[in-house]
């Protein structure tokens, strides 16, 4: 591709900053946080590359983009931004990760069943010239004219320099399924693979039932617990995991907990996931995904007598979003006490309120 600017590329990132008032700038533009792929265009007329995170191109996978992304951008483009899929106007990333396939025919099928849409939110090169070395506000600029042409399913990342109304998009976005804001600095140039921009994530606790746990890969102790919480129909349900301990926690955990592990499993909440067979069309707790191909999946029940209160971002499809921090253990609490009820819940909103906000 002879572009100013050509693929492979990392792209630029953000470090987490716990709040507006940590900031420390009153200058900066605010954008939704999309939960999707992180994906930079590339244009060079016919030619278009879907360029990962990871450096390894995602155009195969999105079929259905490709020739709206021709009808909306210059003959030479290269633009950054999120691929998102929308289902009933909400985020849904697991059908956005099940687009990831190897097989061709399941591809196109869910490229027609769930199709995905393009966010743009940066302009790394418009024809000949790179706008890598230009401040964002500049590239801020060029993107809102490329974005003149753009239409249904490629979008203008909205954004704001209104503190206060970054505050509002903050809670309100939360509701259509976003996870937090990007907050950039606008004399900055894109500078790839670095943490150069800022974000804000909803932080909450809750106290959950531990119920299992899998040694770390190391083999020196426990690499992960697994969680759940009670629902009104008296079901454990598997809210995810809790990890990220260091070493002398690894071996302390599983010193303390080895005496929890049941001799009879046959009463454990989650006695039938035990038998893959059992659940051979859904994902067993702390089980595989595609994304973890090759990793161990094996779990060891507990009697699920513990409770421990975690820190999490949000929920997705009725589990933690992603992996949970551990605060504390919480031996005051009853295990039967640890509820659904206890998760805030933001008031639902529409993906398209979201891409259309002024």
């Amino acid at each position: 591709m002879p572009l100013p600017v050509t693929p492979p590329l990392k792209p630029m990132l953000a470090k987490p900053v716990a709040g507006f008032d940590k900031l420390k700038r009153d200058d900066l533009v605010f954008e939704a946080k999309w939960d999707g792929f992180r994906c930079i265009v590339f244009r060079d007329g016919d030619d278009i590359v879907l360029g990962s995170r990871n450096e390894r191109p995602l155009t195969r996978y999105f079929p259905e983009l490709l020739d709206p992304l021709r009808a909306c951008l210059p003959d030479q483009a290269v633009v950054d931004g999120e691929l998102i899929v929308s289902i009933d106007d909400r985020l849904e990333f697991d059908s956005l990760q099940q687009r990831i396939h190897p097989a061709e025919s399941r591809v196109n099928m869910l490229a027609e069943k769930t199709p995905a849409q393009f966010v743009a939110f940066d302009a790394l090169a418009v024809g000949d010239h790179s706008l890598m070395d230009e401040p964002f506000a500049e590239r801020r600029i060029a993107l809102e004219t490329l974005a003149k042409k753009f239409a249904d399913p490629i979008f203008l990342a909205p954004a704001t320099t209104d503190v206060e109304l970054a505050k509002k998009w903050f809670v309100d976005f939360e509701g259509a399924g976003l996870d937090g804001l990007i907050a950039k600095p606008p004399d900055e140039p894109y500078t790839p693979n670095k943490r150069s921009q800022m974000k804000l994530k909803h932080v909450r606790s809750a106290d959950v039932v531990v119920a299992g746990f899998r040694m770390h890969k190391s083999g020196d102790g426990i690499g992960s617990l697994l969680v759940g919480l009670w629902d009104p129909k008296g079901n454990l349900q598997h809210m995810g995991v809790t990890t990220s301990f260091k070493a002398t926690q690894r071996a302390e955990l599983l010193a303390e907990l080895e005496p929890e592990v049941p001799k009879d499993l046959s009463n454990h909440p989650w006695a039938s996931w035990l038998d893959a067979q059992a659940h051979a069309e859904s994902r067993l707790p702390g089980g595989q995904r595609r994304w973890s191909v090759g990793k161990d999946s094996t779990w060891v029940p507990l009697d699920c007598s513990r409770v421990i209160e975690i820190k999490y971002g949000s929920t997705l499809n009725g589990r933690f979003r992603a992996t949970t921090q551990l605060l504390r253990w919480r031996p005051d609490r009853d295990p039967a006490s640890c509820t659904f009820d206890q998760l805030e819940e933001p008031v639902s909103m529409g993906v398209g309120a979201v891409l259309t906000a002024k």
